[in-house]
């Protein structure tokens, strides 16, 4: 896979400033509804278990959906499944705005999740192969710090936009940006897909395992 696919210096800035940004939003969208709590149970009357659903209603559908919508990943196009699946955690942030009851709310959530649960997968496959094995733990780090900067973004922009202009704008608002990188990214390109010898025997699960806890850089 090393020489299947490797962009110039300029192709591959610009596909690992798009999966920066994406990460970014990803967090933005999956942690906004934090600070929209207090505005949640003023409007809508809701307890905190129900307001702890809401956040955890993402989490579970990423446990649920990241395995099948990987192996998507490996098996079909890395590009095509982060951008599709960006667009899909947009458009379900966005639809939290227009949600009129706490079921909607929760469903979109989920929806958000599951948009989510490829993202992680098809990005660090993506940064494996754009850029050389010495380099690969500093753009991870880079690409990892993200998440705290998104996360903290979306909470304070959520309250932000919540206290001044409502609530449902706030999903909006933090949606918006995500979907515009998303589509920038169905112009990146992919690199070619591995294929995967076929067999008849069973998969030996003792070995796969070992070969797993053999792995300094895993553990």
């Amino acid at each position: 896979m090393e020489n299947q696919f490797r962009p110039g210096k300029g192709q591959a800035a610009f596909t690992f400033t798009l999966l920066f940004l994406l990460y970014f939003f990803d967090y933005a969208d999956r942690m906004v509804v934090n600070s929209l709590f207090p505005f949640l149970k003023a409007d809508w009357g809701l307890t905190d278990a129900e307001c702890a659903l809401l956040g955890a209603a993402v989490y579970w559908s990423i446990v649920v959906a990241t395995l099948p919508v990987s192996i998507l990943v490996d098996r079909w196009s890395r590009t095509k499944v982060i951008a599709g699946m960006a667009v899909l955690w947009s458009l379900a942030t966005a639809a939290c705005g227009f949600a009129k009851t706490f079921p909607q709310l929760v469903a979109a959530r989920v929806a958000v999740g599951v948009g989510e649960a490829g993202y992680a997968p098809g990005g660090t496959a993506m940064i494996a192969a754009i850029f050389p094995e010495k380099r690969r733990a500093l753009m991870m780090g880079i690409w990892n710090a993200s998440i705290p900067l998104g996360a903290a973004a979306g909470i304070a922009a959520g309250g932000y936009i919540a206290h001044n202009y409502g609530w449902q704008h706030a999903f909006g608002v933090v949606a918006l940006p995500g979907l515009v990188v998303s589509l920038l990214f169905f112009f990146v390109k992919d690199y070619k897909t591995v294929k995967v010898a076929k067999s008849s025997d069973s998969p030996d699960v003792k070995a796969i395992a070992r070969g797993f806890l053999r792995t300094p850089s895993l553990l």
